[in-house]
């Protein structure tokens, strides 16, 4: 695993695991304030996202080549996509695209008590905006997480968490 691993390395690390020890070990040895915000914006109740429950309009018409398919799908196809027009390395790919822990201080942005000051659709804008900057990977992640939706891509559980990072203060956010 590279230094400063991608969100979605780390997930997938913690998902192969076979035991709950060794998910807590590589989600502390991996421990980063945007790993945690993920986690907190998927498992904490009180963080309510201001943005619409579903699928997410991800990539633009032209790019894709059509106008249906769910958020997965299209990532999927994006990732592929990117892949190839990268030389088809996974490492030129990332080089490419921003991650989680460059964008994770704009979450607030999305959340209840985060920023009053954002009409809806600014809000949703710079959501699908930072989406479409984001590794594929990542986009899927953060998509996600604003439905509370984590657990159902990865192996992780809010008890899982809360053993991995006893700092983490749960309920209170909104």
């Amino acid at each position: 695993m590279p230094p400063n691993p991608f969100v979605f390395e780390v997930l997938d690390l913690v998902d192969k695991q076979r035991s709950k020890a060794k998910k807590i070990e590589v989600l502390k040895k991996y421990e980063s304030v945007h790993i945690k915000s993920v986690l907190i914006w998927n498992f904490d109740d009180t963080v309510i996202s201001l943005l619409p429950v579903g699928d997410v309009p991800y990539g633009n018409l032209v790019e894709d080549g059509s106008s249906s398919g769910n958020l997965s799908q299209k990532i999927a196809n994006r990732s592929k996509r990117d892949s190839i027009s990268y030389n088809g390395t996974e490492e030129d790919l990332k080089a490419q695209k921003s991650s989680i822990a460059n964008e994770y201080n704009k979450f607030y942005n999305f959340i209840q008590g985060g920023n009053a000051s954002l009409n809806s659709i600014k809000r949703e804008l710079m959501f699908i905006n930072i989406l479409e900057g984001l590794h594929p990977r990542e986009a899927e992640i953060v998509a996600l997480i604003k439905d509370k939706r984590l657990g159902e891509r990865y192996k992780i559980t809010k008890a899982l968490v809360s053993d991995a990072y006893s700092d983490i203060t749960w309920g209170g956010r909104s």
